[in-house]
């Protein structure tokens, strides 16, 4: 499921991105996430880039397992905070009720449109009962790829909250807003906090 021109425009410009990563908006959203993930809990960074998200979370007293498909964001989130970071791809997980939370930072709009409803089927058994997921996106409609030759997938705000409520997601914060990506553009994004709910 990698695509190998993704994974190569991030290990070019992983430091650059690591840089922008430090102000990413779906910063702010993190204090959201965690009020639905019990203290001390486990949450898997879903794509953890530089391991920005899953340092903050870390130093914050929860338990957190990174995994990203980009070698080189892998090593800066060694070099930058310590983090042994697994190296794999979405489709590789396989987890049953483990976690507490999933962070999915901008990550999963990587994924083909076909395989997106498997993938966030795949999140929800990864969760427990009551478990809680993060999910940035960008808004728009297609699939393209950038600049950079990275391939992205677009969805509307009602698509995403139809994919999460047929996964056994309810939503419970959305956040839309708009910013400059690596590639240079502004784009419009939207995060989404949502709970299992069967």
């Amino acid at each position: 499921m990698s695509d190998e021109q993704t994974i190569a425009a991030y290990n070019r410009q992983s430091a650059e991105y690591a840089e922008l990563a430090k102000t990413d908006q779906a910063q702010k959203g993190l204090d959201d996430f965690l009020r639905h993930v019990p203290t001390g809990g486990l949450v898997l960074d879903l794509g953890c880039g530089p391991g920005h998200s899953a340092a903050e979370m870390l130093r914050r007293g929860y338990r957190v397992e990174a995994v990203d498909a980009s070698p080189e964001m892998a090593r800066l989130a060694k070099e930058y905070h310590g983090l042994d970071v697994r190296i794999c791809d979405f489709a590789s997980l396989d987890a049953v009720g483990h976690f507490d939370g999933v962070w999915a930072s901008f990550s999963l709009l990587h994924a083909p449109r076909e395989q997106f409803p498997l993938l966030l089927a795949r999140v929800a058994r990864a969760l427990n009962s009551s478990g809680a997921l993060f999910l940035g996106m960008k808004i728009g409609c297609g699939a393209e790829r950038d600049a950079l030759g990275r391939h992205y997938t677009y969805y509307s705000r009602d698509e995403l909250v139809e994919f999460l409520e047929a996964a056994g997601f309810g939503v419970r914060i959305e956040t839309p807003g708009e910013g400059v990506g690596l590639a240079g553009h502004i784009e419009p994004w939207i995060t989404l906090i949502a709970v299992r709910t069967t």
